[in-house]
């Protein structure tokens, strides 16, 4: 069996920095103490103290995070709904105003290109955002795919600034610093408020697997809004949280993440999200890219799927890290780790992979070769965590 080193999707701290990014918080990071890591180009904060205790506090109490590296394009005018439906596998203009939803960008061969979310905030108006790393990508994507449509992309990265407050008492710290109707703003949706004084767009969406919010606002208003929260958040126990405790935390919720889960080597099909594809589409008379041949895996994927995504978790010690091989009870390759690490709310190791359809029955025994070492893990479905409603 072989031996891969051990993968993690941060880089080395101690790395050397060369003209990166900084967000509109960076030296409120650096005073809160924050140890720093190039990601996607950008200096961002990978943990402030404990990572297990950031993650913890999200998972009870309340965290703050600093998504500012994210990358925000608008699409607007009379025919944006149209372009949006022709270059993502989402059926967009369906999408109500002040609502949000998860979905793609593909290549032509069905290839994922990045995972989005696209917010309508008006009638001819939405926001899409694209992870740090392909935000160059989709806007040029995006850009192309305008062609022949009666839509304006523009790249707005540099107009927003994103905070997320995520956690059980979220909603309670931030009823302290708005009159918005936070009771009331669903689950992938948004609204225009006032939060410490500030307009923002207050959307009800994460990457933590808790309830929460993400805050977008003018870079100048950035660390304000982050005072605002730290001290509406004391007595709740609200923590700042890096990308080290994210990763965590989404991988407990069996969210993907481009680059492990995802990438232009898989269909959404191959990932098991097939169902942000809509083929219903009544625009573009039902074209946009890549449809061909995501018609071909979504086939392809309920007659005979290669391979599953599914969960894996340990009993032992040894962690199952990105690009470890899973093994079968003879030894042979069955399929590939994507992401691994501890567990802190399930005190265990656990992994996401992709496995051979024949092993991936939740409940199967499988192993990992664990630095050279077989460590016997159980398939569950995923996610591994959900919080109660």
């Amino acid at each position: 069996m072989g031996r891969p080193a051990p993968a993690c999707p941060f880089p080395d701290p101690g790395s050397p920095v060369v003209s990166l990014r900084l967000t509109a918080l960076d030296a409120l990071h650096r005073s809160l103490g924050a140890t720093m890591t190039d990601f996607a180009g950008w200096d961002m904060p990978l943990r402030y103290g404990s990572e297990r205790e950031e993650h913890l506090a999200v998972r009870t109490r309340a965290g703050l995070f600093d998504l500012s590296h994210m990358g925000e394009i608008t699409v607007s005018g009379p025919q944006a709904g149209e372009l949006l439906d022709h270059a993502l596998v989402g059926f967009i203009s369906a999408l109500g105003v002040l609502r949000a939803r998860y979905t793609m960008i593909c290549r032509e061969d069905g290839g994922i290109l990045d995972d989005l979310i696209v917010y309508r905030t008006a009638e001819d108006e939405y926001l899409v955002v694209a992870n740090a790393s392909n935000a160059q990508v989709v806007l040029d994507a995006l850009t192309e795919r305008a062609a022949g449509f009666d839509a304006v992309v523009r790249d707005d990265r540099d107009a927003y600034a994103l905070l997320a407050v995520q956690g059980p008492e979220a909603n309670g710290i931030l009823a302290k610093l708005t009159d918005a109707d936070l009771p009331g703003l669903k689950y992938y949706a948004l609204l225009p408020a006032t939060v410490a004084d500030r307009q923002v767009w207050l959307a009800r969406t994460g990457y933590t697997g808790e309830d929460g919010f993400e805050v977008f606002c003018a870079p100048a208003d950035a660390a304000h809004l982050w005072t605002a929260l730290s001290e509406a958040g004391t007595a709740e126990g609200l923590v700042p949280c890096g990308l080290s405790c994210r990763d965590t935390l989404r991988l407990e919720a069996g969210m993907p993440l481009y680059g492990h889960e995802l990438s232009t080597g898989l269909t959404p099909f191959d990932a098991g999200l097939g169902r942000v594809v809509r083929f219903d589409k009544t625009t573009n008379d039902g074209a946009f890219v890549g449809r061909k041949a995501l018609e071909e895996a979504a086939a392809a994927a309920e007659a005979n799927p290669p391979r599953k995504l599914v969960g894996l978790v340990s009993e032992g010690k040894r962690v199952p890290r990105a690009e470890y091989s899973v093994v079968d009870a003879e030894g042979a390759v069955i399929g590939r780790i994507t992401s691994g690490s501890p567990s802190p709310t399930l005190g265990k190791p656990i992994a996401i992979a992709y496995v051979d359809a024949a092993h991936a029955e939740p409940g199967s025994t499988v192993a990992v070769d664990v630095r050279g070492k077989a460590e016997p893990v159980q398939v569950v479905a995923l996610p591994f965590y959900k919080r109660a409603r």
